[in-house]
């Protein structure tokens, strides 16, 4: 553990707690995009497989936080409502997490980069589909390229909360739905990483490092939700998630 964290210096650390904080503040106001912000902030600091070590246990609890905040009645309603997607999702992203260290990491990369390139350019373009709920074909596609991303990269919420999003989901309950989604894809993330040896007694110290900056930054994030035009601030946050996920693709590419 010592060896690791002694192997990028403490300015290194500094931009990755920071990277998490921003990532929390971002969560707490939307509630989604922090896999993105870590995989791709983090990313670019320690490296791909790193991050996706280091997003698991932020990731895990900031959405149980997020799923159970109107109680777990409400929260198994909405499990049950999404039924399909979680099930195909859930199945998609044990496989695929099992790629993760036989990919070469120029399509890693690819792989992370892309979707997030792709979700931030349509969202920006004002591009909302509408969908009725009795579209099962479309629940079990979208609910297998998110569990796919997901499995592969830790990053399952723009396929997520398009879908929601097309389905005219109400805000609070479009909140709740999405800490139920990506807790229970955070759960199997966490047991198949622990499978695939990237989460592991040595990267388990990333991820610790990173949860309380991320538990502070979803705090303030809340407070701010109200008192913040939500609208402006998400496309603020797309256009940073595009430069992110631009930059990673830049690194797949150049190297």
């Amino acid at each position: 553990m010592i060896e690791l964290f002694s192997q990028f210096s403490i300015w290194t650390w500094g931009i990755c707690l920071a990277i998490a904080l921003g990532a929390g503040v971002i969560k707490g106001m939307v509630g989604f995009a922090m896999p993105m912000i870590l995989v791709s902030g983090v990313g670019s600091v320690l490296g791909p497989e790193l991050a996706l070590a280091g997003l698991i246990l932020p990731t895990l609890v900031t959405n149980g936080l997020q799923a159970f905040q109107q109680g777990p009645k409400a929260a198994l309603t909405s499990v049950r409502r999404f039924r399909i997607f979680l099930s195909v999702g859930l199945v998609m992203l044990l496989a695929s997490s099992q790629l993760v260290t036989l990919l070469p990491e120029r399509w890693f990369l690819v792989g992370i980069g892309a979707p997030i390139v792709l979700f931030a350019v349509v969202q920006l373009l004002g591009w909302q589909p509408r969908l009725s709920a009795g579209h099962r074909g479309t629940e079990v596609g979208i609910g297998a390229f998110a569990g796919f991303i997901g499995g592969m990269s830790g990053v399952w919420g723009p396929p997520t909360v398009a879908y929601l999003t097309a389905l005219g989901t109400e805000k609070s309950e479009q909140m709740r739905v999405q800490g139920v989604i990506y807790g229970l894809g955070a759960v199997a993330l966490t047991a198949a990483h622990i499978v695939s040896g990237l989460f592991n007694s040595v990267t388990f110290w990333i991820s610790v490092a990173l949860l309380p900056p991320a538990l502070l930054g979803m705090a303030l994030g809340s407070k701010l939700r109200g008192r913040i035009d939500q609208a402006g601030f998400r496309r603020a946050t797309l256009a940073v998630l595009l430069i992110a996920g631009l930059n990673l693709l830049r690194r797949a590419v150049m190297g």
